[in-house]
């Protein structure tokens, strides 16, 4: 794959592993487009990959990915620039200790883990369809082998636990990923068009001391590493619907099933306004 000037997305590029993805994507040569909810935050962002690169990153993405309103305003603040995207890493994700809920209503583990990439991807498609080889990447977790989707509670109104609703949401990821990457190969208009999960390792960020009350073993750099390989990565041309861990192809848990990967697609284009593909 060319990467002369790929343009990629990269959420929650402001902190942690998300910080680590922008610059690595950066070095290789790539346009990152760096989102955030701070403007602070992102400019800084922005000024380091200046520094590291020697020329201005595209326009910035500044949204909360807790509302969709935000979310949809960023969406077609992108679209609006009439360029095609390469790669999109859903990146950005929260654990919540307490049960909050977004400016829609929904649990804020499932609105920004799981509604917000749902929806961005589709804003975006338009987007990645035009580029030769789109990729996306959704970043995961192994704790989504706890997750247990409870259909009639998506909200986790019923004895709210922070470890359900992280490990629940990053079950959505993969799930969302694969009912994604089967959708868009049945579509000659899409079919180029990659979707792929992955579980970054145990990295020591702000989620992991906050939510897991530990430090991790692998470095930033080691947790940008696996969404660095599927955005940019000859080696995964064409590759689609795979769940990887520490750049290779592995088995998700068992609890992924295509039934359940259909369900929630459905379910998230209800909650979302969304169109389904």
């Amino acid at each position: 794959m060319n990467m002369n000037r790929l343009t990629i997305v990269v959420t929650g590029a402001t902190d942690g592993i998300g910080r680590s993805t922008a610059r690595a994507l950066a070095r290789h040569g790539a346009d990152v487009v760096v989102h955030g909810r701070s403007a602070a935050k992102v400019e800084a962002v922005v000024a380091e990959l200046r520094d590291l690169t020697g020329r201005a990153p595209p326009a910035p993405l500044i949204a909360d990915l807790a509302s969709l309103e935000d979310i949809r305003a960023a969406g077609r603040a992108f679209v609006s620039r009439g360029r095609p995207l390469d790669v999109l890493v859903n990146n950005a994700g929260v654990f919540m200790t307490q049960r909050q809920l977004s400016p829609d209503g929904h649990e804020l583990s499932f609105a920004v883990n799981h509604l917000a990439p749902f929806l961005l991807t589709h804003l975006l498609m338009e987007a990645l369809v035009a580029a030769p080889r789109g990729r996306v990447v959704h970043v995961s977790s192994m704790a989504h082998a706890r997750g247990r989707i409870d259909f009639d509670d998506l909200d986790f109104v019923r004895g709210f636990s922070g470890l359900r609703a992280y490990a629940t949401t990053k079950l959505m990821n993969v799930l969302f990923s694969n009912e994604l990457a089967r959708r868009l190969r049945a579509s000659a208009r899409s079919a180029q068009v990659t979707s792929n999960a992955l579980h970054p390792g145990v990295v020591t960020t702000k989620l992991l001391r906050e939510g897991f009350g530990m430090n991790g073993h692998d470095s930033l750099d080691e947790g940008a590493a696996t969404s660095v390989h599927l955005a940019v990565s000859p080696d995964v041309d064409g590759v689609t619907g795979a769940y990887f861990a520490r750049n290779s192809p592995t088995r998700p848990a068992s609890v992924v099933n295509d039934v359940d990967a259909l369900r929630l697609y459905e379910r998230s284009a209800i909650l979302t306004s969304v169109a389904p593909l």
